[in-house]
């Protein structure tokens, strides 16, 4: 056995996820089709394939102790200049993903790791192409919104070809907490200490 490239994140649900993607692809992202629009919990991890069960046991222990939360988006934001990024904002539901992102690596976990940059949960919709570009996604989508409750996430893997592929998906075990209409209440879920 050898190494995989796997990464956590909250899908995008429809029509919103193709209508984001297909807006990434149109502003010249070439890697745009290969990644389902999504927030990342756990960026692009290189872990033995061997290890692969003990990752699925504490992502669905993650998720047990979990419970589902309101999700808004709005706006766009970017990383420039430290790193070639336009994204949509998460204006609800931030602090419940920074909670997740936080218990799936945690020190005592399979998939411990420190991060390059500070966690700051987002959807990206332009990165690395040229400038122009990146203002117009900026600008074009700056009015954008969508909201939704999220139930929990799922886990993928990066193919031999950089398409990311979901392996398996991880619901919440509390509760539904039903999205509000221009409500930003965030409800943090529930995870284990």
């Amino acid at each position: 056995m050898g190494t995989v490239t796997i990464g956590v994140s909250i899908a995008v649900p429809e029509p919103h996820g193709s209508l984001l993607q297909e807006r990434r692809a149109g502003f010249g992202d070439a890697a745009a089709h290969g990644i389902p629009t999504h927030v990342t919990l756990l960026p692009p991890t290189e872990v033995d394939e061997a290890d692969l069960p003990a990752v699925d046991k504490h992502l669905t222990e993650v998720a047990a102790a979990g419970r589902p939360f309101p999700m808004r988006l709005s706006g766009t934001g970017t990383f420039r200049p430290l790193s070639p990024v336009v994204y949509v904002r998460v204006v609800a539901g931030a602090e419940a993903c920074t909670r997740l992102q936080q218990a799936i690596r945690e020190a005592s976990g399979p998939v411990a790791r420190e991060l390059l940059f500070p966690y700051h949960p987002h959807v990206t919709v332009a990165h690395g192409i040229e400038e122009a570009a990146m203002d117009r996604a900026f600008e074009e989508l700056a009015d954008y919104a969508a909201e939704w409750s999220c139930t929990g996430f799922a886990l993928y893997e990066q193919g031999a070809d950089s398409v990311w592929r979901k392996l398996r998906e991880y619901t919440f075990g509390g509760p539904v907490v039903p999205v509000q209409p221009g409500h930003a209440q965030v409800c943090a879920p529930r995870v284990a200490p």
